[in-house]
């Protein structure tokens, strides 16, 4: 059994910006009672509030949970409240290269949408964010958009080219996340070892995105033993395996 399983969020344990179903939150308050768990995903706090904390898991079992929101450049745990340890954030001129940089990109590639449901490029503090049609898209719409990455592959090529020096992420199911080079769910895997003290030969990730390119592939490049799933119902099968090979 390892000490630490890590999940991603968006594509893993929840559908794009959705919340995690009664199921999954069951699955984890189980594993939870285990191991050690934690989420890491390129949304930013408010949306793991949004999309985990609300939505019935045992308290009890907080004490287990560690959090990494945009990508693992922010660390929350619990201690009677939950707190924020670190966050690496962009300054003003890399945020604003950054933006000039995706909205080179959008039209550049001629991916600026007729309708959004939001904002496309968000500050997220250590990470800009682009999402294609908006930051609240109803999943349908969303799925339809880039079902075979292809057209962020486009992209993130393109910003390769415009900003080499960031790291520039696949993510979610329209995304592309950008964040200072070196920072990225491997940079979140270290923190992970520095901070619990625990090996990263003694993890386990599962994310819907490890492949190259995708804002999962970092952590199986840093050694960590990875399971890709194509979406949170598969999840539940590799959590039920977990959970009775241990019981």
């Amino acid at each position: 059994m390892k000490k630490l399983v890590v999940f991603d969020l968006d594509g893993t344990l929840a559908e794009s910006k959705s919340a995690v179903d009664p199921e999954t939150i069951v699955l984890l308050n189980s594993l939870l009672s285990m191991t050690k768990v934690a989420v890491i995903s390129g949304g930013d706090w408010p949306q793991f509030q949004k999309q985990l904390l609300t939505q019935g898991f045992n308290s009890t079992s907080f004490s287990n949970l560690y959090l990494l929101p945009t990508c693992g450049t922010k660390f929350y745990r619990f201690s009677s409240v939950w707190e924020e340890i670190y966050s690496d954030n962009l300054s003003d001129g890399q945020k604003e290269q950054i933006k000039n940089a995706l909205n080179t990109a959008m039209n550049s590639l001629e991916f600026v949408p007729q309708k959004v449901w939001g904002e496309i490029i968000e500050d997220r503090g250590s990470q800009i964010t682009f999402s294609a049609l908006g930051q609240s898209a109803p999943i349908a719409e969303k799925k339809e958009w880039d079902p075979n990455f292809a057209k962020r592959m486009r992209m993130q090529t393109l910003l390769a080219e415009l900003i080499p020096e960031f790291s520039v992420r696949l993510g979610g199911t329209t995304s592309i996340d950008v964040t200072r080079p070196g920072i990225d769910k491997a940079y979140g895997i270290a923190k992970l070892e520095e901070i619990l003290h625990i090996d990263r030969a003694e993890m386990l990730f599962v994310g819907d995105a490890v492949f190259p390119g995708g804002n999962d592939y970092p952590v199986k490049e840093a050694g960590v033993v990875s399971i890709q799933v194509r979406d949170q119902n598969e999840t539940k099968r590799v959590i039920e395996a977990i959970v009775g090979w241990v019981s």
